[in-house]
């Protein structure tokens, strides 16, 4: 009986054994997947390609290698964009972030040519001029080498008035521009205001000038001063 009881724990023991050994070897036979970095390149080139392809058809991105030295667990979902104040094209720094199954960021450099139309100064234009379809020209060439804020459809400029001045050829900007005033100092203004449920209107007079969106300050008859948000007919609409 005692032999029997005996032979029974060693069995027991060799079974234990043989199970630890088959998850030990379980555990060398399985590592965590390496991610593969040809995959971020390609998340890369199309996330850029995405967010250029509003400005043209004809695109050209280039991808950095990944930095061979690291060495990063296979993602679920990497998630790539551009980091803050960064333009989708010329050379960029893309984040692609990792969250699942274990974290981890990498930056990879890139540049993107983007062939698309612009528009230059057809003929010499002078501060305080209201722009015309007949002022614009339009060009068409790699973007991503032009000043920031470069107007791309005649649509951001026609109606604008020059803030500056500028020869015959020169790229027309955005920031040259100043949207003409919806809302004019010492005009009669109707001042809406909206809420849940009401919508209250009173006349007013504007005390700035103020492009259609931009803020404008009203003295009612009451004598109250208030502010709001300019819009096309000189109205200044307060939301609640």
């Amino acid at each position: 009986m005692k032999a029997a009881k005996r032979l029974s724990r060693i069995v027991s023991k060799q079974v234990l054994a043989l199970a630890l050994l088959g998850m030990a070897c379980l555990s060398q036979a399985a590592p965590a997947q390496i991610q593969d970095t040809a995959q971020l390149r390609q998340i890369a080139l199309d996330f850029l390609t995405l967010q250029a392809s509003g400005l043209s058809s004809e695109i050209q991105v280039t991808v950095g290698e990944v930095d061979k030295r690291l060495n990063l667990q296979a993602c679920d979902n990497p998630n790539p964009y551009l980091l803050p104040g960064s333009k989708p094209w010329g050379k960029v720094t893309l984040a692609i972030r990792c969250t699942a199954p274990a974290p981890w960021l990498v930056y990879l450099q890139a540049n993107v040519q983007v062939t698309a139309d612009y528009y230059v100064a057809a003929n010499a234009l002078t501060h305080g001029q209201v722009i015309a379809l007949s002022d614009l020209s339009k060009q068409r060439g790699d973007i991503s080498k032009l000043p920031a804020g470069v107007i791309t459809t005649p649509e951001q400029a026609i109606g604008k008035s020059m803030q500056v001045s500028l020869t015959s050829g020169s790229v027309m900007r955005m920031d040259a521009l100043k949207s003409p005033a919806v809302v004019q100092q010492g005009q009669s203004v109707r001042v809406v205001s909206n809420g849940p449920g009401f919508q209250v209107a009173t006349d007013a007079i504007a005390l700035n000038n103020a492009a259609d969106g931009q803020i404008a300050k009203a003295k009612t008859s009451s004598g109250q001063t208030i502010s709001g948000v300019a819009k096309n007919g000189g109205i200044i609409e307060i939301v609640y």
